[in-house]
Protein backbone atom coordinates (compact mmCIF):
# COMPACT_ATOMS: atom_id res chain seq x y z
CA UNK A 1 0.00 0.00 0.00
CA UNK A 2 1.15 3.69 -0.91
CA UNK A 3 1.68 5.11 1.97
CA UNK A 4 0.53 7.97 0.53
CA UNK A 5 -2.57 7.08 -0.25
CA UNK A 6 -2.99 5.22 3.02
CA UNK A 7 -2.94 9.00 4.38
CA UNK A 8 -5.09 10.30 2.12
CA UNK A 9 -7.53 7.58 2.79
CA UNK A 10 -7.35 8.18 6.45
CA UNK A 11 -8.33 11.47 5.59
CA UNK A 12 -10.95 10.87 3.35
CA UNK A 13 -12.68 8.54 5.79
CA UNK A 14 -12.07 11.24 8.78
CA UNK A 15 -13.63 13.98 6.89
CA UNK A 16 -17.11 12.00 5.73
CA UNK A 17 -16.97 10.69 9.50
CA UNK A 18 -17.54 14.12 10.68
CA UNK A 19 -20.03 14.95 8.38
CA UNK A 20 -22.17 11.53 8.73
CA UNK A 21 -21.90 12.55 12.52
CA UNK A 22 -23.06 16.40 11.75
CA UNK A 23 -19.60 17.78 12.93
CA UNK A 24 -19.94 19.63 9.82
CA UNK A 25 -22.23 22.21 8.73
CA UNK A 26 -24.56 21.03 5.27
CA UNK A 27 -26.03 23.94 3.85
CA UNK A 28 -29.46 23.73 1.91
CA UNK A 29 -30.21 25.61 -1.17
CA UNK A 30 -34.16 26.96 -1.52
CA UNK A 31 -34.34 25.40 -5.16
CA UNK A 32 -34.20 20.99 -5.44
CA UNK A 33 -30.43 20.06 -5.77
CA UNK A 34 -29.67 17.00 -7.73
CA UNK A 35 -25.55 16.36 -7.99
CA UNK A 36 -23.89 14.30 -10.19
CA UNK A 37 -20.70 12.95 -9.24
CA UNK A 38 -17.94 10.28 -9.04
CA UNK A 39 -15.05 8.44 -7.75
CA UNK A 40 -12.32 9.18 -9.78
CA UNK A 41 -10.63 12.12 -10.93
CA UNK A 42 -11.77 12.87 -14.12
CA UNK A 43 -13.16 10.74 -17.66
CA UNK A 44 -15.43 8.81 -16.39
CA UNK A 45 -18.30 10.94 -17.96
CA UNK A 46 -19.87 13.75 -15.68
CA UNK A 47 -20.31 16.52 -18.43
CA UNK A 48 -21.83 14.46 -21.02
CA UNK A 49 -24.08 13.10 -18.81
CA UNK A 50 -24.67 16.63 -17.17
CA UNK A 51 -25.88 17.58 -19.97
CA UNK A 52 -28.06 14.55 -20.90
CA UNK A 53 -29.85 14.99 -17.97
CA UNK A 54 -30.19 18.95 -18.39
CA UNK A 55 -31.84 17.74 -22.13
CA UNK A 56 -34.17 15.17 -20.31
CA UNK A 57 -35.37 17.75 -17.55
CA UNK A 58 -35.91 20.62 -20.51
CA UNK A 59 -38.06 17.81 -22.15
CA UNK A 60 -40.20 17.83 -19.12
CA UNK A 61 -41.00 21.53 -19.09
CA UNK A 62 -38.23 21.66 -15.79
CA UNK A 63 -35.96 24.68 -15.63
CA UNK A 64 -32.85 24.75 -13.88
CA UNK A 65 -29.82 26.39 -13.56
CA UNK A 66 -25.98 24.03 -12.75
CA UNK A 67 -23.43 25.33 -10.42
CA UNK A 68 -19.81 23.97 -11.15
CA UNK A 69 -16.42 24.87 -9.33
CA UNK A 70 -15.06 26.06 -12.59
CA UNK A 71 -12.00 24.10 -12.94
CA UNK A 72 -9.08 25.79 -14.19
CA UNK A 73 -10.40 29.20 -14.45
CA UNK A 74 -8.02 32.11 -13.37
CA UNK A 75 -10.79 33.78 -11.92
CA UNK A 76 -12.01 33.69 -7.94
CA UNK A 77 -14.90 34.11 -6.68
CA UNK A 78 -18.52 33.20 -7.96
CA UNK A 79 -20.01 34.47 -11.26
CA UNK A 80 -22.56 33.78 -13.88
CA UNK A 81 -20.69 32.11 -17.10
CA UNK A 82 -21.12 33.77 -20.49
CA UNK A 83 -21.67 31.91 -23.34
CA UNK A 84 -19.30 33.41 -25.30
CA UNK A 85 -16.92 33.72 -22.93
CA UNK A 86 -13.52 32.52 -22.14
CA UNK A 87 -12.34 29.46 -20.62
CA UNK A 88 -9.64 31.36 -18.69
CA UNK A 89 -12.64 33.41 -17.07
CA UNK A 90 -15.28 30.68 -16.57
CA UNK A 91 -13.98 27.04 -17.30
CA UNK A 92 -13.77 25.20 -20.49
CA UNK A 93 -16.05 22.63 -18.63
CA UNK A 94 -19.02 25.22 -17.49
CA UNK A 95 -18.67 26.92 -21.23
CA UNK A 96 -19.65 24.26 -23.15
CA UNK A 97 -22.55 23.34 -20.44
CA UNK A 98 -23.91 26.48 -21.02
CA UNK A 99 -23.09 26.49 -24.47
CA UNK A 100 -24.90 23.01 -25.27
CA UNK A 101 -27.61 23.80 -22.53
CA UNK A 102 -28.47 27.39 -23.03
CA UNK A 103 -29.35 27.54 -19.20
CA UNK A 104 -27.22 29.49 -16.91
CA UNK A 105 -24.55 28.07 -15.49
CA UNK A 106 -22.86 29.90 -12.20
CA UNK A 107 -19.16 28.96 -11.46
CA UNK A 108 -17.56 29.25 -7.53
CA UNK A 109 -15.48 27.44 -5.17
CA UNK A 110 -18.45 27.76 -2.89
CA UNK A 111 -21.38 25.97 -4.45
CA UNK A 112 -23.41 27.12 -1.71
CA UNK A 113 -22.59 30.80 -2.81
CA UNK A 114 -22.99 29.69 -6.28
CA UNK A 115 -26.40 28.63 -5.89
CA UNK A 116 -27.60 31.85 -3.98
CA UNK A 117 -26.34 34.35 -6.64
CA UNK A 118 -28.53 31.57 -8.86
CA UNK A 119 -31.58 31.73 -6.99
CA UNK A 120 -31.37 35.75 -6.62
CA UNK A 121 -30.94 36.13 -10.22
CA UNK A 122 -32.77 33.26 -11.77
CA UNK A 123 -36.58 32.11 -11.31
CA UNK A 124 -35.64 28.42 -11.78
CA UNK A 125 -36.84 24.97 -10.12
CA UNK A 126 -33.60 23.18 -9.62
CA UNK A 127 -29.96 22.82 -9.63
CA UNK A 128 -27.61 20.65 -10.98
CA UNK A 129 -24.75 20.20 -8.72
CA UNK A 130 -21.76 19.39 -11.01
CA UNK A 131 -18.67 17.22 -9.42
CA UNK A 132 -20.72 16.77 -6.58
CA UNK A 133 -20.45 13.88 -4.61
CA UNK A 134 -17.44 14.76 -2.69
CA UNK A 135 -18.52 18.53 -1.88
CA UNK A 136 -20.69 17.18 1.09
CA UNK A 137 -21.13 21.11 2.73
CA UNK A 138 -24.05 21.20 -0.13
CA UNK A 139 -27.25 19.35 0.57
CA UNK A 140 -28.73 17.70 -2.31
CA UNK A 141 -31.87 15.97 -2.39
CA UNK A 142 -30.37 13.14 -5.09
CA UNK A 143 -27.04 11.99 -5.80
CA UNK A 144 -26.09 10.38 -9.10
CA UNK A 145 -22.79 9.02 -8.92
CA UNK A 146 -21.02 7.56 -12.55
CA UNK A 147 -18.84 4.74 -12.28
CA UNK A 148 -16.25 3.16 -14.74
CA UNK A 149 -14.53 -0.54 -14.99
CA UNK A 150 -11.30 1.32 -13.84
CA UNK A 151 -12.71 2.56 -10.57
CA UNK A 152 -13.46 -1.04 -9.84
CA UNK A 153 -9.73 -2.30 -9.61
CA UNK A 154 -8.13 1.42 -9.13
CA UNK A 155 -6.46 2.71 -6.22
CA UNK A 156 -6.62 6.22 -4.23
CA UNK A 157 -4.89 9.42 -4.67
CA UNK A 158 -2.16 9.80 -5.56
CA UNK A 159 -1.26 5.76 -6.03
CA UNK A 160 -3.90 6.21 -8.19
CA UNK A 161 -7.15 7.68 -9.55
CA UNK A 162 -10.25 7.95 -6.94
CA UNK A 163 -10.74 10.35 -5.06
CA UNK A 164 -13.16 7.74 -2.72
CA UNK A 165 -13.45 3.97 -2.40
CA UNK A 166 -16.56 1.65 -4.36
CA UNK A 167 -17.99 1.52 -0.50
CA UNK A 168 -18.76 5.30 -0.80
CA UNK A 169 -21.56 4.38 -3.16
CA UNK A 170 -23.37 3.99 -0.11
CA UNK A 171 -24.33 7.73 -0.13
CA UNK A 172 -25.54 7.96 -3.68
CA UNK A 173 -29.34 7.53 -4.72
CA UNK A 174 -28.23 6.25 -8.23
CA UNK A 175 -25.24 4.79 -9.53
CA UNK A 176 -24.75 5.09 -13.23
CA UNK A 177 -23.38 2.45 -14.57
CA UNK A 178 -20.64 4.14 -17.80
CA UNK A 179 -17.96 2.89 -20.34
CA UNK A 180 -19.53 -0.89 -19.83
CA UNK A 181 -18.87 -1.04 -15.95
CA UNK A 182 -19.99 -4.40 -14.23
CA UNK A 183 -22.54 -3.90 -11.66
CA UNK A 184 -21.16 -7.10 -9.72
CA UNK A 185 -18.25 -5.06 -9.47
CA UNK A 186 -19.20 -2.73 -7.35
CA UNK A 187 -21.93 -2.44 -3.99
CA UNK A 188 -25.38 -1.79 -5.62
CA UNK A 189 -27.68 -3.49 -2.96
CA UNK A 190 -30.49 -1.31 -2.57
CA UNK A 191 -29.24 1.16 -5.28
CA UNK A 192 -30.83 2.65 -8.86
CA UNK A 193 -28.66 1.59 -11.03
CA UNK A 194 -28.73 2.83 -14.62
CA UNK A 195 -26.73 2.57 -17.45
CA UNK A 196 -25.56 5.10 -19.69
CA UNK A 197 -24.19 4.51 -23.50
CA UNK A 198 -21.31 7.25 -24.68
CA UNK A 199 -20.28 7.46 -28.33
CA UNK A 200 -19.30 10.34 -30.44
CA UNK A 201 -21.21 12.25 -33.15
CA UNK A 202 -18.32 11.97 -35.85
CA UNK A 203 -19.81 14.14 -38.82
CA UNK A 204 -17.44 15.89 -41.91
CA UNK A 205 -14.24 14.52 -40.50
CA UNK A 206 -11.31 14.86 -42.95
CA UNK A 207 -10.51 11.79 -44.04
CA UNK A 208 -6.93 11.20 -42.82
CA UNK A 209 -6.71 13.36 -39.95
CA UNK A 210 -4.53 14.13 -37.14
CA UNK A 211 -5.97 13.48 -33.66
CA UNK A 212 -5.59 15.59 -30.98
CA UNK A 213 -7.09 15.91 -27.65
CA UNK A 214 -6.18 17.66 -23.73
CA UNK A 215 -9.09 15.52 -21.77
CA UNK A 216 -8.83 13.03 -18.80
CA UNK A 217 -8.91 10.02 -21.03
CA UNK A 218 -7.43 10.61 -24.75
CA UNK A 219 -7.30 6.21 -25.08
CA UNK A 220 -11.24 6.52 -25.03
CA UNK A 221 -11.76 9.34 -27.92
CA UNK A 222 -9.32 7.61 -29.54
CA UNK A 223 -10.89 4.38 -29.77
CA UNK A 224 -14.31 5.79 -30.24
CA UNK A 225 -12.88 7.54 -33.49
CA UNK A 226 -11.86 4.13 -34.69
CA UNK A 227 -15.40 2.45 -33.66
CA UNK A 228 -16.69 5.22 -36.10
CA UNK A 229 -14.49 4.21 -38.38
CA UNK A 230 -11.90 7.04 -38.77
CA UNK A 231 -8.78 6.36 -40.21
CA UNK A 232 -6.37 8.65 -37.97
CA UNK A 233 -2.74 9.50 -39.20
CA UNK A 234 -1.17 10.90 -36.74
CA UNK A 235 -1.96 11.64 -32.57
CA UNK A 236 -1.05 14.37 -30.31
CA UNK A 237 -1.91 14.34 -26.40
CA UNK A 238 -1.73 17.09 -23.96
CA UNK A 239 -2.92 17.10 -20.34
CA UNK A 240 -6.74 17.45 -19.51
CA UNK A 241 -8.15 20.87 -19.68
CA UNK A 242 -4.67 22.01 -21.66
CA UNK A 243 -4.99 25.68 -22.78
CA UNK A 244 -2.92 25.76 -26.57
CA UNK A 245 -1.67 28.78 -27.37
CA UNK A 246 0.82 29.27 -30.92
CA UNK A 247 3.41 26.58 -30.37
CA UNK A 248 1.21 24.42 -30.01
CA UNK A 249 -0.81 25.29 -33.23
CA UNK A 250 2.77 25.00 -35.06
CA UNK A 251 3.73 21.53 -33.59
CA UNK A 252 0.19 20.63 -34.86
CA UNK A 253 0.67 21.80 -38.26
CA UNK A 254 4.13 20.09 -38.45
CA UNK A 255 2.73 16.50 -37.37
CA UNK A 256 -0.44 17.35 -40.32
CA UNK A 257 2.52 18.33 -42.65
CA UNK A 258 4.90 15.05 -41.78
CA UNK A 259 1.89 12.49 -41.66
CA UNK A 260 0.51 13.70 -44.90
CA UNK A 261 -2.72 14.11 -42.72
CA UNK A 262 -5.66 16.11 -44.86
CA UNK A 263 -6.86 17.79 -41.59
CA UNK A 264 -7.72 17.69 -37.83
CA UNK A 265 -10.25 16.53 -35.71
CA UNK A 266 -10.52 16.95 -31.57
CA UNK A 267 -13.46 17.07 -28.99
CA UNK A 268 -15.92 20.16 -28.37
CA UNK A 269 -13.61 20.55 -24.77
CA UNK A 270 -10.27 21.09 -26.97
CA UNK A 271 -11.98 23.57 -29.15
CA UNK A 272 -13.10 25.64 -26.64
CA UNK A 273 -9.25 25.96 -25.17
CA UNK A 274 -8.29 26.46 -28.43
CA UNK A 275 -10.08 29.52 -28.48
CA UNK A 276 -8.68 32.37 -31.04
CA UNK A 277 -6.28 29.61 -32.23
CA UNK A 278 -9.32 27.90 -33.65
CA UNK A 279 -8.82 28.75 -37.33
CA UNK A 280 -5.27 27.98 -37.87
CA UNK A 281 -6.02 24.32 -37.73
CA UNK A 282 -8.49 24.17 -40.82
CA UNK A 283 -9.98 21.30 -41.41
CA UNK A 284 -10.94 20.91 -37.97
CA UNK A 285 -13.61 18.81 -37.56
CA UNK A 286 -15.05 19.09 -33.83
CA UNK A 287 -16.98 15.96 -32.75
CA UNK A 288 -19.40 15.99 -30.10
CA UNK A 289 -20.05 13.56 -27.36
CA UNK A 290 -23.26 11.64 -27.45
CA UNK A 291 -24.41 10.02 -24.13
CA UNK A 292 -28.14 8.30 -23.90
CA UNK A 293 -30.13 6.56 -20.85
CA UNK A 294 -31.14 3.72 -20.83
CA UNK A 295 -34.83 3.47 -19.93
CA UNK A 296 -34.38 7.37 -19.60
CA UNK A 297 -38.10 7.95 -18.77
CA UNK A 298 -38.21 5.51 -16.42
CA UNK A 299 -34.93 6.60 -14.54
CA UNK A 300 -36.64 10.22 -14.50
CA UNK A 301 -39.66 8.92 -13.35
CA UNK A 302 -37.51 7.53 -10.41
CA UNK A 303 -35.37 10.42 -9.54
CA UNK A 304 -38.43 13.22 -9.67
CA UNK A 305 -40.71 10.83 -7.46
CA UNK A 306 -37.98 10.25 -4.91
CA UNK A 307 -37.16 14.07 -4.84
CA UNK A 308 -41.46 14.73 -4.25
CA UNK A 309 -41.56 12.25 -1.89
CA UNK A 310 -38.47 13.53 0.67
CA UNK A 311 -40.06 16.87 -0.42
CA UNK A 312 -42.87 15.76 1.41
CA UNK A 313 -41.77 14.07 4.17
CA UNK A 314 -39.68 17.70 5.41
CA UNK A 315 -43.11 19.32 5.39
Amino acid sequence: MNPLATMFGAGVRARNFLYDRGAFPVRSLEGITISVGNLSVGGSGKTPFVILLGELLKARGITFDILSRGYGRQTKGVTVVEPGGSPRDFGDEPLLMARRLGVPVVVGEDRYQAGLLAEKKFSLQMHILDDGFQHRGLARDFDIVLVTPDDARDRLLPAGRLRELPRALRRADAVVLASGANPNAFPLVGKVVWRVRRGIVAKSVPAKPVAFCGIARPQNFLAQLRTAGVEVAAEAIYRDHHAYVESDVRDLLRLRESSEADGFVTTEKDAINLEGLYSALKPLAVVPVKMDLLDAASAMDTMLRTIADRQKGRT
